[in-house]
């Protein structure tokens, strides 16, 4: 039997499940700079500190660094990008892009602000939900 994910509004299904990408500057997280952890919307696996996050000026959150283990790499179908997925549910977070030269790590992971929830720091992080039923 799958894992019972967070439910997700349509418009998140058609990011996180469709590989969809919401409008440039809408987000919610675009310019947070509040101290805390980025976590994945679909299943509370942590993907981000808020101290990888950086302003590119991309209209979508980005971030220079994830957490180890959490951020899968994909190429997409045609080869052009690298998708970036959530390691436990494989959803759709974004694309990461290298060689921009917008921090020292020349890395920008350009994510989707539907594909995420932020938890302030000092507050706990949720219970990851597995993605094997145990």
């Amino acid at each position: 039997m799958p894992p019972e994910y967070n439910p997700l509004t349509p418009e998140e299904s058609h990011v996180i499940l469709d590989k969809g990408t919401e409008r440039a500057f809408v987000g919610e997280y675009t310019d947070l700079k509040d101290a805390g952890t980025f976590i994945c919307r679909q299943c509370n696996a942590a993907l981000y500190k808020s101290d990888t996050k950086f302003n590119s000026g991309c209209g979508w959150p980005s971030f220079d660094d994830d957490l180890p283990d959490t951020v899968e790499r994909v190429p997409d179908a045609d080869g052009s990008r690298i998708e970036i997925v959530c390691n436990n549910c494989k959803g759709h977070l974004g694309h990461v892009f290298h060689g921009e030269k917008m921090t020292e790590k020349d890395t920008r992971h350009c994510v989707n602000s539907i594909s995420i929830k932020f938890v302030a720091h000092g507050t706990d992080l949720p219970t990851v939900i597995s993605a094997t039923k145990d």
